[in-house]
């Protein structure tokens, strides 16, 4: 079982940044790959990042390439989302996931079996 909660959502203008975190507990964090999904209003729960266990590989979506940095500190259970260059169209809840089966890396939802409650991340004009 693994608990995830994460932090670090609000409100904040276009160009602007935020850095979410996802702290997480139960099984040994670094035995299993960490993802982030976002979700905005009549919209599918969408990729955004994920980072293996070791933190030596990870994989984004197109659509934040270059303006989100996904990283994990393993000694404290967290994994990060950092996000510069914001964009209205970034708005969403922001999820973090747990795949603790998979070797590689997934941008498929179905592959995580944990999930946080989510934090909400609103950009503005």
């Amino acid at each position: 079982q693994v608990q995830l909660v994460e932090s670090g959502g609000g409100l904040v203008q276009a160009g602007g940044s935020l850095r979410l975190s996802c702290a997480a507990s139960g099984r040994t964090f670094s035995r299993y790959n960490m993802g982030w999904f976002r979700q905005a209003p009549g919209k599918e729960r969408e990729f955004v990042a994920a980072i293996r266990g070791s933190g030596v590989a990870t994989y984004y979506a197109d659509s934040v390439k270059g303006r989100f940095t996904i990283s994990r500190d393993n000694a404290k259970n967290t994994v990060f989302l950092q996000m510069n260059s914001l964009k209205p169209q970034d708005s969403a809840v922001y999820y973090c996931a747990a795949d603790t089966r998979s070797w590689a890396l997934s941008s498929g939802k179905n592959d995580y079996d944990y999930w946080g409650q989510g934090t909400q991340v609103t950009v503005s004009t």
